[in-house]
């Protein structure tokens, strides 16, 4: 990260990803519980899709890595559009267990 501004935008997003993680339970254990297993149950699909993505940009630019600063913003952002899409199923009345 180079400066500043990066790393303010490197946690905003972080906070980001966290909040649309966030499932409001009955108690603050019922909500860090839920908010766990959600984080959990996703992370391994938003992990595979930033692989893929990352491979194709690694390949798009003749093998030049990728920062990990970028590589964790890629994460994020997957992760919230993910937590978005789960939160509108389940708060729509649909549960996934």
């Amino acid at each position: 990260m180079q400066n500043i501004k990066e790393k303010i935008r490197f946690t905003v997003s972080a906070l980001v990803y966290l909040l649309f993680n966030l499932r409001i339970g009955n108690d603050l254990q019922a909500t860090l519980t839920a908010t766990f297993w959600q984080i959990l149950e996703t992370a391994p699909y938003v992990a595979g899709f930033t692989y893929l993505i990352v491979s194709v940009l690694q390949y798009m630019g003749d093998g030049s890595k990728l920062p990990w600063d970028r590589r964790l913003r890629l994460f994020f952002a997957i992760g919230i559009m993910a937590g978005l899409i789960l939160a509108i199923w389940e708060y729509g009345g649909v549960t996934l267990r």
